[in-house]
């Protein structure tokens, strides 16, 4: 089948597709989502990083 005599390979070739096939459809499902909600914690670990940068 197209030149491959191994059947290991030609299953690696199939299992690659496949996965690339399934990657394109779990992005275009969750391409739009949205981001989850903002968090204090995420507030104060972004200013504690703009401070340390500030002293560098």
């Amino acid at each position: 089948m197209l030149g491959i005599d191994d059947t290991g390979v030609w299953l690696a070739y199939v299992l690659c597709l496949i996965s690339a096939v399934l990657c394109v459809i779990y992005g275009a499902i969750n391409w739009n989502r949205g981001d989850e909600p903002v968090e204090p914690a995420d507030r104060q670990w972004a200013a504690d990083e703009q401070k340390q940068e500030a002293e560098l």
